[in-house]
């Protein structure tokens, strides 16, 4: 089931944070300043511009009394372009999860872990994005991960499918119920974040988000379609009810942003089910 929705997003993403000023005037650094500029690549995000995690950054940095490094943001929609990118010098350094970044070092000898101490600590939680009118999908999922929460499959998703699987090897392939009759719930996915969740080249899902798509789909008795979608076109795809379900938002994790943070108009979220470090990985000198 491998559709690839291709959209021309329109509008720019909304803010995440409503001010990035800080104690020691962060918002007036020097632009000609001899700071060490670092072209990091990301995964384009759904709430946040370039220049607005730029600012997110620094920002970090200046709160965890590090050496402030100027990072500038280059957003790529899927992981492989990511590559291609720091590849060819587009970017010095991929910004990821510590998932993902342990997925990739194993397949790939080229890569290593960048140890920055500022990074430490930073997170992103994971949950379902639906539009803002569907409240009924809105409660059955938030139901659903309270159900597995409380019963400890949500745990074993995680060890079976991040925690316990050989990052050399593809993520395991999911099996996702259909039930005749059902209701369809469309859910978009990039489709290449192993071992979060992938499309194999047999068009098979696999991967831990959907391993919980499909947990999802026998507790609510549903059709699950998996569609996949470039990170960027995921919320105009939503908004515009050609799918149900972004397959994860991103909202950033930690004390001193949780006021700030905003979401795309014309979106709900649902409660978290996953935590993830943020790791950064460069090319071997």
């Amino acid at each position: 089931m491998r559709v690839k929705i291709l959209l021309a997003i329109l509008c720019t993403a909304c803010l995440f944070m409503t001010g990035c000023g800080s104690d020691s005037n962060s918002d007036n650094k020097d632009p000609d300043s001899q700071a060490t500029i670092i072209k990091l690549g990301m995964i384009t995000h759904l709430n946040a511009s370039e220049k607005q995690m730029e600012e997110y950054l620094f920002k970090v940095q200046e709160r965890s009394h590090a050496k402030v490094i100027n990072h500038v943001p280059v957003f790529f929609d899927n992981l492989n372009l990511m590559q291609l990118g720091i590849e060819s010098g587009k970017v010095d350094v991929i910004s990821t999860y510590k998932s993902v970044a342990e997925y990739l070092i194993a397949n790939n000898n080229k890569y290593e872990l960048v140890h920055d101490d500022w990074i430490k600590g930073l997170a992103d939680n994971f949950c379902f994005a639906v539009h803002e009118d569907d409240d009924a999908l809105k409660t059955d999922l938030n139901k659903v991960i309270k159900d597995m929460e409380a019963d400890g499959s949500l745990d074993k998703l995680v060890k079976d499918y991040i925690k316990n699987v050989d990052n050399g090897q593809a993520p395991p392939k999911v099996d996702i119920p259909k039930f005749d009759g059902a209701d369809k719930i469309v859910v978009g996915v990039t489709g290449d974040l192993p071992p979060l969740d992938l499309i194999l080249p047999d068009n098979s899902p696999a991967g831990f988000n959907t391993a919980l798509l499909a947990e999802i789909a026998k507790r609510l008795n549903r059709n699950v379609e998996v569609v996949q979608i470039d990170s960027g076109a995921r919320a105009a795809a939503l908004v515009a009810d050609q799918i149900d379900v972004i397959f994860w938002a991103i909202v950033p994790a930690g004390d001193f942003l949780d006021k700030n943070i905003d979401k795309p108009d014309g979106i709900a979220l649902s409660e978290p089910y996953f935590q993830d470090e943020i790791a950064h990985i460069k090319l071997k000198n």
